[in-house]
Formats: structure tokens, C-alpha cells, sequence
């Protein structure tokens, strides 16, 4: 996605770095590609403090440190996982803000009946978390593209709003 003509993910580094601020990302339906397109970017290692494609559970748990009891109780694909994932991966980076994307990019739906184009995101900061539901159209790819656009426009959003310059 691009304002302007610009990439949103080079907005969002030029943000970053002018407020000395970092992020990371959590990612499972969109397996990493918040991370390739961030560091696709010259200068992102000044911003981008890692992330972890998270695909299934037991890295959700494990690694991410999400509560089984939210997966057992609400499944991957829910506001809950979704917010213990960003925290979770901003503990572990030591970033600023953390992002986190959990979803359903198909072709079917997943063991709970979410339907396709369901994902959830969720952003972590120093002031709280906050999850948002999102329902995207097209293809798998299509999908992961809309998740990893609006990720980067949630974190842009975050520091229009937030942050001082």
C-alpha cells in the first residue's frame, strides 16, 4: 500500500525514527511478511527489533508466552491471543510497540468456523493493548497483503496520536 506514492512501511520507519522509537511483530496468518517488508527498507535494523512468525500454538505458547488456557477457551483466531501475542513479543524484543496478526487467510475456514478474511490485530504499548477485528476480501494473498498494510497503519495511527515529537 503506498500514500503518495510512498510505501506505508517506509512511513512508518521514517516515523519511528524520528521519535528514536522501536518495533517488533508477532505474526501468524501473515508468516513473516511484516517483518520482509519492513527490512526489505534500508534503515529498518534502526526501528525493526525482530518478530516471530508464530503459525501454530505451541510457538504461541512457547515462545510467545500466550496463556493456553486463551487458546483453549478462544481459539488462535480471537481478540484475546491476539493481544498476549503482541505483548508478548514486545517483552521478549524490548520494543517500544509490538504489532500482532492472527487470522484465517484460507482457503477454508478454520476448526472454530471463523470464516476467511477474519483476522485479528493487535497493537502493544506502553499505555495498554488494544485488538481490532478486520474482515478482508480476495485470495490467501490478498488477505495476507490487506493484514501486513493494515498492521503498519495501525502503528502509524498509534504514533499520530500518541507520541511526541
Amino acid at each position: 500500500m503506498t500514500m503518495d506514492g510512498i510505501l506505508v512501511e517506509q512511513l512508518l520507519l521514517n516515523e519511528l525514527r524520528s521519535r528514536g522509537m522501536t518495533f517488533a511483530a508477532a505474526e501468524s496468518c501473515t508468516g513473516g511478511l511484516i517483518a520482509k517488508r519492513i527490512t526489505d527498507l534500508s534503515g529498518a535494523s534502526a526501528v525493526f527489533r525482530g518478530g516471530v512468525v508464530s503459525y501454530t500454538n505451541d510457538v504461541k505458547r512457547d515462545v510467545l508466552g500466550v496463556p493456553q488456557t486463551l487458546l483453549d477457551e478462544f481459539g488462535a483466531v480471537s481478540a484475546p491471543v491476539a493481544r498476549a501475542m503482541a505483548e508478548g513479543v514486545r517483552r521478549i524484543t524490548g520494543a517500544d510497540l509490538a504489532v500482532s496478526v492472527t487470522g484465517v487467510a484460507g482457503p477454508d475456514r478454520d476448526d472454530r468456523g471463523n470464516e476467511v478474511g477474519t483476522v485479528y490485530l493487535a497493537l502493544a504499548a506502553p499505555d495498554g493493548t488494544h485488538s481490532f477485528l478486520f474482515r478482508f476480501d480476495g485470495d490467501r494473498a490478498a488477505i495476507r497483503q490487506q493484514a501486513a498494510d493494515t498492521a503498519f497503519a495501525l502503528l502509524r495511527q498509534y504514533l499520530n496520536e500518541n507520541a511526541t515529537n
